[in-house]
């Protein structure tokens, strides 16, 4: 069998009893015996033997083997091969990314938040000897019991969506962090539909502060994801006043700050062609729709309006 070295079985055993000390009931549903080797010292080096015919070790069956080896799940291992095995275990499944940092498999989290909280710990430890930078870890909804685990080992919050929460974790602590922030922009986009009788597409909508109650606007509303500005244009107008339009070019747009949740926001006006020009309101959003003739047009964009100085209603 092959020797090992002292401080190889020191630290593996060291490592085995203190996450045994945190477990007393089963490890993601898999009994685990607490006795799982002793070493035997014999000058600088130490061999490793095993302490039971049969141990089950983080889901793993270990058997000593009659040539002083062992099989773990039937496959033969030798000692040295076991040790790192086992190491593995005791870390969050993960993946490096393009910047020297880490990715955390989401979907091979453990269920149970005490061995999560032990295998955190260990990843972290071995991320840092490494010289890892970024840490990225993704949170399922399911699992919002491992959130405040995380956050006490130092991750921070860098955004959430309806089915996970992301934390980060930047480990080089002479190094400012590198990790870049989350979305700092929403985008809105107005369609400005103008037909051969250059009549535009105005609506009132039916929820508005009362400051602009009563007002007619152009249909507007924000842009989906992975979603082209015209593209959205063009599925607003259809989605609020039931007019089928083609994209023509954009002709004028607004940066502000501070807006919805502190966070800045574009604002595009998309000329469009209408190809069609029955009106069906959608009535959950809008109160009313019509065509106006339009004489002179002066342009402003301000607060997600297009505002029209000289128009005829």
């Amino acid at each position: 069998m092959d020797s090992v070295s002292l401080s190889e079985v020191t630290a593996i055993r060291r490592t085995h009893l203190g996450f045994m000390h945190s477990f007393r009931q089963q490890f993601s549903g898999v009994p685990i015996s607490p006795k799982f080797c002793s070493s035997k010292v014999d000058g600088p080096k130490a061999t490793l033997s095993s302490n039971t015919k049969s141990q089950s070790v983080y889901g793993g069956n270990i058997a000593a083997t009659a040539d002083s080896g062992y099989k773990i799940n039937g496959v033969n291992l030798k000692s040295r091969t076991l040790i790192s095995s086992v190491k593995e275990r005791l870390l969050l499944d993960a993946y490096d990314d393009e910047y020297g940092g880490v990715i955390v498999d989401h979907g091979k989290l453990p269920s149970n938040p005490f061995a999560f909280a032990s295998m955190l710990r260990a990843s972290l430890s071995d991320w840092r000897r490494k010289g890892k930078k970024g840490v990225w870890l993704k949170l399922p909804v399911e699992q919002s019991e491992l959130v405040p685990i995380a956050i006490k080992e130092g991750f921070e919050y860098h955004h959430a969506e309806k089915r996970y929460v992301m934390l980060t974790y930047w480990i080089p602590e002479e190094e400012p962090s590198m990790l870049p922030a989350n979305a700092s922009h929403q985008v809105g986009v107005g369609g400005f539909v103008l037909n051969q009788h250059k009549e535009v597409l105005v609506v009132q909508e039916k929820y508005c502060a009362p400051s602009i109650t009563g007002l007619w606007k152009l249909p507007t509303g924000f842009i989906n994801e992975s979603e082209e500005i015209f593209s959205g244009a063009v599925r607003e107008v259809k989605e609020e006043t039931g007019v089928d339009t083609e994209f023509s070019e954009v002709i004028a747009f607004r940066h502000a700050h501070n807006v919805a949740f502190e966070k800045s926001d574009l604002f595009f006006i998309c000329m469009l062609r209408p190809l069609s020009d029955k009106i069906i309101i959608d009535g959950l959003e809008i109160k009313a729709a019509k065509v106006n003739v339009i004489k002179k047009i002066a342009v402003r964009v301000s607060n997600n309006l297009l505002e029209c100085s000289s128009c005829t209603y």
